[in-house]
């Protein structure tokens, strides 16, 4: 089941990162990386046609109070957000309170561990200060980075199955969840 969330007094921060709410001010940003061909598909959305797009998104985003930005050197260069995930399609975990997460980087900042840093402090902060047993994270067969970003932030396979996208194509969708218990055990090891 779907928990509560709601971001809008939480930073985070990483050795190289603050994780924030989204603000009006990082329109220019976001547009930057959203207009890119090949960003957005990653997780399942069409390039943003022109800056009044993303300033929809970025309303949304800000209202909705569930998406982290990426901030690097003072710019927003990505977002995670924290996603009700679709709980018709996993009924075995009708009795466990999760969330899934959604993340998405500008082209220019991939490659550099950045992705992996996010996703993982978020998690810590999902399982410290909320009630989550357990946190969910998809990614599509062909999406390689997407992969190694949840391998490396220790989510295990849960199920495979289909996903429409928003411009209407149907992909595969390998669904994985990272378990309260199994984050404790990694952090007890050190890891």
């Amino acid at each position: 089941m779907n928990i509560p969330i709601d971001i809008s007094n939480v930073v985070l921060k990483t050795d190289r990162l603050t994780l924030r709410r989204w603000r009006e001010s990082d329109l220019a940003d976001f547009y930057e990386y959203a207009k890119v061909d090949g960003v957005g598909q990653m997780a399942g959305w069409s390039p943003h046609k022109d800056l009044d797009e993303s300033r929809k998104i970025l309303s949304l985003f800000i209202d909705e109070k569930k998406t982290f930005a990426i901030e690097y050197n003072g710019k927003a260069i990505g977002s995670v957000g924290v996603e009700k995930y679709k709980e018709a399609q996993f009924p075995q975990l009708d009795n466990v309170k999760c969330r899934e997460l959604g993340y998405v980087l500008n082209k220019d900042y991939w490659g550099m561990g950045i992705m992996p840093e996010a996703v993982s402090r978020i998690i810590d902060y999902l399982f410290e200060n909320t009630d989550a047993d357990a946190v969910l994270c998809g990614h599509f067969l062909w999406n390689k980075q997407s992969r190694r970003v949840q391998e490396k932030c220790g989510f295990e396979y849960l199920a495979t199955g289909p996903y429409i996208t928003t411009f209407g194509k149907e992909e595969t969708e390998k669904m994985n969840i990272l378990t309260r218990e199994k984050w404790e055990k990694s952090k007890k090891s050190g890891g």
